[in-house]
């Protein structure tokens, strides 16, 4: 068996952080939580899906409704701006608690919910583009350095 025994101080405090962060990872989950939030704000006014898909747009009956044609801003633009990150020790989950949140994300059928004007088409907002897995890694990536370097 071979052992190796760290003795540099600037070697162990790193280590010794990064052990500390990685038992509570609640500010590296606050930080990605800002970054998914900020990212998937962003995708409302370009009207796309986390994967690039425009959003379908609305319909004839919608637009007869609303002043907005966007697809997912209403009138009150309650949905693109209540979208928040809940974090913890090891986890981050983005999403809005307000009541059509579900019904834009994943669509619904005036079939099955009576009260729709039409069948709405799901338009996903939430959800991890290309983009936010490259920043999530780089923030990985900065976040492990900054236990070696004492940021």
């Amino acid at each position: 068996m071979i052992t190796i025994e760290f003795r540099d101080g600037e070697i162990l405090a790193g280590i010794d952080r990064l052990q500390d962060q990685l038992g509570d990872m609640t500010s590296f989950m606050d930080d990605l939580g800002e970054l998914l939030v900020a990212s998937t704000k962003a995708r409302f006014p370009a009207g796309t899906a986390p994967d690039g898909i425009a959003w379908v747009p609305n319909s004839p009956a919608t637009l007869a409704r609303k002043s907005d044609s966007r697809p997912l801003f209403g009138t009150s633009g309650s949905l693109n701006s209540q979208i928040f990150a809940t974090t913890g020790p090891d986890f981050v989950r983005v999403g809005s608690n307000r009541v059509q949140a579900a019904m834009m994300q994943f669509g619904g059928s005036k079939s099955v919910y009576a009260h729709l004007w039409g069948d709405i088409p799901a338009r996903p907002y939430l959800g991890l583009s290309d983009e936010d897995k490259e920043n999530i890694l780089a923030e990985t990536n900065d976040w492990l350095s900054g236990a070696f370097s004492g940021d």
